[in-house]
């Protein structure tokens, strides 16, 4: 198999994660605006492999695998930081409803592709407005994440809630648009 360059760029978000964690947890001062960036370098390799991809012709199958577990990753890893870092029941679980949703819709669209109806789960607008959203709240609670003064933390753990409310709606939307298939039995497999 030849890898092409958007999923080398989707390789390397990947190769991001341990990087944003060592600085997420390095000693110097400036290691939260380190964190970030890389978070944001991360973000910005996956619009652009996605572009990338479309504007060239070039998904292939690994690279349309790989992707959103990519995303997935970045944002359970970041997630998990945060949370560890501010252990608040408000951040806990507004991750833990993140990261459930996130397992959910992917169970749901691997389920939906087996029974041959995954384009009726296909990634609609509101779930590219929620990740926008979660993207910039998660920059913004690791910039902050060990500031003294933490101005901006609940504005990024407000932005963060708003996106955890966006998390479920979209999940919402997702089941009620495979709710025929599912409701139906189709690919039922007696478990």
């Amino acid at each position: 198999m030849r890898l092409n360059l958007p999923t080398w760029l989707t390789l390397f978000r990947i190769f991001l994660l341990p990087v944003m964690v060592v600085a997420f947890y390095a000693p110097f001062r400036g290691a939260n605006v380190a964190a970030a960036a890389v978070f944001v370098l991360a973000a910005v390799t996956d619009w652009f492999d996605g572009y990338l991809a479309r504007r060239f012709d070039q998904v292939s199958a690994f690279g349309a695998f790989l992707d959103p577990v990519a995303d997935k990753l970045m944002v359970a890893v970041t997630l998990f930081l945060l949370v560890q870092n501010h252990p608040t029941a408000l951040l806990a679980v507004t991750a833990a409803v993140i990261v459930g949703r996130e397992i959910a819709v992917s169970a749901l669209r691997e389920w939906m592709a087996h029974v041959g109806e995954r384009a009726r789960v296909r990634v609609a607008l509101l779930g590219k407005f929620k990740t926008a959203l979660q993207m910039v709240a998660l920059v913004v609670l690791l910039l902050q994440h060990d500031s003294e003064t933490l101005r901006l933390y609940h504005v990024g753990e407000s932005l963060l809630v708003l996106a955890a409310v966006l998390t479920i709606w979209s999940g919402f939307a997702y089941m009620r648009a495979a709710w025929p298939v599912l409701g139906n039995g189709r690919g039922a497999s007696g478990a």
